[in-house]
């Protein structure tokens, strides 16, 4: 799972593809899936929709890191809203959205994002009257459901590519993990067999009919093929979070404080250690240098780089915190830091 945020991560050179997590770990029992009858089906599950529609491919600047990155997204309003992962959008300082259908391109703003359950939703610049996906939420789930998974395939664009399969477990639990090590537990995931790969992150899971069920997040890059997606009903939840507007522990809505430096956990877990660091960015401007250790931040003890990110959404940008260090002779400072707007996490 790609989970880099730009306050704790060392920079990425060169054009990156932060397409979809990377590594999954193993599935929970299978006493977890919870098969379903079809008697609990819902009638709309026979009305077909249009492949394809509302589906859009997201293309992203890393503008911190240096880099590229592209995943999928669905239409879930009219109005241009636009329901993705987070671990997508993260530290992009620029959009390009391409709705498949029309071939029309949008620039688009972060409305709000959760990076515990990897959701985020987007708003496209100048839309109206789009076709949206059609979702399938009261259509009851089941072990060997056909499934098929569309998703911008690699990052290439054009026509969503397929992967089909059939559901294997409901309920799991997964830890994912990305090329940095970071690791990230998603709970109630749909587990498929359908071979996604990357670039389909964010992209729809339809049943037979093209209903949409899940938002595809994971899959497996070793052994047997699987992807894994969130239950489109688990996801509009985190999204109606999000329209409420207000930031809680769960969701950030507005912007994102940025601190302009890259972290590593320091040995012993004694701290967050800077690995690098932007000129004259706020961290610069507060004294930091590369080898430092943060140890709090706003009053918060650290630990690990981990504990940066999670106090750094809780920040508000151009108001300062006191943040205290070890600096590279072993001595502890203290002074303030006055985070500036920068990329969603």
């Amino acid at each position: 799972m790609r989970l880099i945020d730009s306050c704790s991560d060392a920079f990425v050179p060169g054009l990156t593809r932060r397409l979809l997590l990377v590594v999954l770990a193993t599935l929970a029992p299978a006493v977890a899936a919870s098969p379903a009858g079809a008697a609990g089906r819902s009638a709309h599950a026979t009305v077909k929709a249009a492949p394809n529609v509302g589906i859009v491919d997201i293309y992203t600047t890393l503008g911190y890191e240096h880099g590229l990155a592209a995943g999928t997204g669905m239409i879930i309003s009219r109005s241009g809203e636009v329901l993705t992962n987070n671990h997508v959008i993260s530290g992009a300082t620029k959009f390009k959205v391409v709705d498949v259908t029309t071939h029309r391109k949008y620039s688009a703003t972060v409305v709000g994002y959760s990076v515990t359950r990897d959701i985020a939703v987007l708003q496209l610049a100048n839309a109206a009257g789009l076709r949206t996906v059609k979702r399938g939420g009261a259509i009851a789930l089941h072990v060997g459901m056909k499934v098929v998974a569309r998703g911008n395939a690699q990052g290439r664009g054009g026509k969503p590519k397929t992967a089909r399969g059939q559901i294997i477990a409901l309920h799991q639990q997964i830890m994912a993990r990305d090329e940095t090590g970071d690791t990230e537990t998603l709970n109630n995931v749909i587990a498929t067999n359908a071979p996604v790969v990357p670039g389909y992150s964010g992209g729809p899971l339809e049943n037979s009919q093209n209903r949409v069920l899940g938002i595809v997040t994971a899959g497996s890059t070793s052994g047997v093929r699987r992807g894994f997606a969130i239950p489109l009903k688990q996801a509009l939840q985190i999204v109606r979070r999000i329209e409420s507007g207000k930031s809680n522990a769960i969701v950030h809505v507005g912007p994102t404080a940025f601190l302009g430096v890259g972290l590593e956990d320091a040995a012993g877990g004694t701290g967050a250690r800077v690995a690098s660091i932007l000129a004259g960015k706020p961290a610069d401007l507060a004294g930091l240098v590369k080898g430092d250790v943060i140890t709090s931040l706003n009053g918060v003890p650290i630990d690990s780089r981990s504990d940066v990110r999670q106090t750094v959404l809780t920040l508000v940008p151009d108001e300062a915190v006191p943040i205290g260090w070890t600096d590279t002779s072993g001595v502890a400072q203290t002074g303030t830091i006055t985070p500036i707007s920068g990329p969603p996490q």
